[in-house]
């Protein structure tokens, strides 16, 4: 990194502030007097303090260059899941430091995958905090400590290039602080929207603040052992679908849409391409649930295996992983196409994880151009997006970026299996891990959790997360011999 003191520096101002955020929980705490509040109030003195040694340690430093801000960047996801646990660790609720770490990387990568064994017996306190780790990093809090911070000086476009999901990060004004107040204005908006519509429909506040917080950030962490799938309702399970999507569309997209311009989604080729493989997943995963039905279980009505079908599409298309059934009870093709979309995720710009859309799209039209040549190898083939023609060097990044995501699927899933898990666990706890969804099959199915992974798989798995989150590029970097060269 080319100025420490400019990265201890940013790293500090958002654990200052990751500190402050803890102050609601403990709001919540005393509101529910669960006795939660003290511990929660210690880890945010603590965070506050590590913040401010930080602050104190980078005075004077310059501006950060764009080498510094993929190492704010990490530092900064790592630092958080670290101060992050300490809610869990010092009120009790989690007392390995293994499990704290995992829960919190979980949330602040928005993966939601849980250690935890019996959900509704935490303290409110800690409950509100698992979920609003999702909500925060379902945005970014880096896109976040820019658009207030910005008496720090703290050069912004480097890091919201590396910080930000997709290809090419999707710059809304010139000013990269207005691009991110108004992002984070599109996103609270609709988190509030959603809170009230869940309320409506019976869900208590506090649920209904958790659950707003794990859809929009395409999280889903929720307040309940049996997920979403505790709600019988079927409005609660339509409104949650309907957010859930909302959340794995391209954020700049919604901006246009309140500024009346609706046409903008449309004439998106991400968002047809999007809509278009949601709508056929639905379609299938419905034929399915209607016709096929599991051994010993009830056969399921045509209502409800259309709301399942859309729910647990969209759940996991988005990287959200709610869920309202037990999918590993579906047929086998069901449970291949559900995998499938995994890998996929949400569009690029939005709070989904996976390869992202708009990736998908290139390599199936690269592919095609491949096909072409071999026809006619004297003809250029231009790929485009919409009108727009791609640059070989945006289409040589989603082909390097394709294979390092299968490179650390393959060696990841190496690594769970030498650590005793059984293949089927060990690669869709992989894919969940890095393309941010929480759920996967076998040992970690929808009705499973992560409390049985070995500690080594934990700390796997974690780090997984966060290469995720931050779209392999970011972390990978900083482990080549050209970034520390002079």
């Amino acid at each position: 990194m080319s100025h420490p003191k400019a990265v201890f520096r940013t790293v500090g101002a958002i654990l200052l502030m990751l500190g402050f955020s803890m102050l609601l929980s403990v709001l919540v705490s005393l509101v529910y007097g669960d006795g939660d509040s003290i511990g929660i109030l210690i880890a945010a003195g603590c965070t506050v303090l590590i913040g401010a040694l930080g602050l104190w340690h980078g005075r004077g430093a310059a501006e950060l260059s764009t080498r510094d801000g993929f190492a704010v960047v990490t530092l900064g996801w790592l630092a958080m899941s670290a101060c992050g646990a300490l809610p869990f660790l010092f009120s009790g609720a989690i007392t390995s430091p293994t499990d704290a770490f995992f829960e919190s990387a979980s949330g602040f990568t928005t993966t939601g995958a849980s250690i935890l064994t019996d959900i509704e017996s935490m303290p409110h306190g800690v409950l509100f905090w698992r979920s609003f780790t999702h909500w925060v990093g379902g945005m970014g809090i880096i896109v976040f400590s820019i658009a207030i911070l910005p008496f720090l000086g703290v050069g912004g476009m480097q890091m919201f290039k590396a910080e930000s999901p997709g290809p090419t990060a999707d710059k809304l004004t010139p000013r990269i602080r207005d691009t991110a107040e108004i992002l984070w204005g599109v996103y609270v908006l609709i988190t509030a929207v959603e809170i009230l519509l869940l309320r409506f429909g019976g869900m208590p506040w506090f649920d209904s603040a958790c659950h707003a917080f794990g859809t929009l950030a395409t999280g889903g962490f929720s307040t309940k052992n049996a997920s979403i799938g505790h709600y019988t309702s079927p409005y609660i399970h339509y409104v949650i679908t309907v957010f859930m999507f909302i959340a794995g569309v391209n954020f700049s997209l919604h901006y246009h849409a309140l500024r009346g311009r609706l046409k903008q989604y449309w004439r998106s080729p991400e968002f047809r391409f999007y809509l278009g493989v949601v709508l056929a997943s639905i379609l299938v995963l419905f034929a399915l649930r209607l016709f096929y039905t599991h051994p010993g279980s009830a056969k399921t009505g045509l209502e409800r295996a259309f709301r399942e079908a859309a729910f647990q599409t969209v759940a996991i298309s988005t990287t959200t992983g709610y869920a309202t059934a037990d999918f590993e009870l579906w047929h086998p093709l069901a449970q291949l196409l559900l995998v499938v979309l995994m890998l996929m995720g949400g569009m690029a710009g939005s709070t989904g994880g996976g390869l992202k859309a708009m990736r998908v799209q290139i390599l199936i039209k690269q592919a095609r151009v491949e096909l072409h040549k071999l026809i006619h190898p004297e003809t250029f083939y231009p790929i485009r997006l919409g009108r727009k023609a791609l640059s070989g060097d945006i289409v040589a990044n989603v082909l390097a970026f394709f294979l390092l995501y299968v490179l650390l699927t393959i060696f990841g899933t190496m690594a769970m299996a030498l650590l005793g898990l059984d293949h089927v666990t060990s690669l869709t706890a992989v894919i969940a891990s890095l393309s941010n969804i929480g759920p996967g099959l076998g040992a970690v199915g929808p009705t499973d959790n992560y409390a049985a992974i070995p500690t080594l798989g934990k700390w796997v798995l974690s780090f997984l997360m966060i290469i995720g989150r931050l779209e392999i590029y970011t972390v990978l970097v900083l482990v080549t011999r050209t970034y520390w060269a002079k």
